[in-house]
């Protein structure tokens, strides 16, 4: 389960609260897994970011669940629609093709989190879209990037009225320095090197449509629990 939060960006005092305050709330509730993305200010000057909503995405919250109808969904769309504009839930299906590294709980994980939100081109039925994006392009995101985490997550149906039309959520890891240095972001040697790269990038987001009406979203990422098999964990 996803949810965005749209709005004016916050200030550093309403980043800090919502993966404090608001995520002991919602860690309440009981859920399983936890994790918190904001665009604070570490990341807000990325050259990373690309915006067709407005308002913008500030944040986004993911949430493992037993039921994408029960309360705990319902408390926290709740809670997070006061405090940004529009709090929108999408249930997903999560791959993860490369593994984010471990942190313990609540603390910041290394790097920076590009979040994208992808939508599927009408020309593109569904098995030809998620095919080009999920088994053509992972591997070409992998070798041309400096990616050192990788998440993606089909959106299969929004749970909220009123929410923005989105096909996926991705999440990518990238150094810091990306965030101002194409050759960091790329993790490439030289101008020729870059140039191959990104080429091979846009060749191969524009098959499935990426390369058009998208989002990324710079943010800090903090895991408050993971409900992943022995190294769950709580925050205290």
């Amino acid at each position: 389960m996803i949810i965005t939060l749209r709005g004016t960006p916050g200030d550093e005092a309403w980043c800090r609260s919502l993966r404090t305050e608001i995520a002991d709330a919602l860690l309440d509730t009981g859920v399983p897994g936890l994790a918190i993305n904001v665009r604070d200010a570490l990341v807000a000057d990325s050259l990373m970011t690309l915006t067709t909503l407005d308002p913008p995405v500030i944040a986004v919250v993911s949430l493992w669940t037993q039921q994408c109808y029960g309360t705990q969904i319902r408390s926290a769309l709740q809670l997070l629609d006061e405090v940004c504009e529009q709090a929108s839930a999408y249930l997903v299906t999560e791959s993860v093709p490369l593994e984010p590294p471990h942190t313990e709980p609540g603390q910041r994980t290394r790097g920076f989190a590009n979040v994208a939100l992808l939508r599927r081109p009408a020309e593109l039925d569904d098995k030809t879209w998620l095919a080009r994006w999920q088994l053509d392009h992972t591997q070409v995101a992998l070798e041309v990037q400096s990616t050192f985490g990788y998440t993606q997550n089909a959106v299969v149906r929004a749970l909220s009225d009123g929410a923005a039309p989105v096909s996926a959520i991705v999440e990518e890891l990238f150094p810091l320095e990306a965030t101002s240095d194409l050759h960091a972001f790329f993790g490439a040697a030289d101008d020729a090197d870059l140039n191959d790269r990104m080429a091979r990038m846009v060749a191969s987001t524009s098959a499935f449509g990426a390369n058009r009406d998208i989002d990324t979203v710079p943010t800090s990422r903090y895991v408050l629990r993971t409900p992943f098999g022995a190294a769950a964990t709580l925050r205290p």
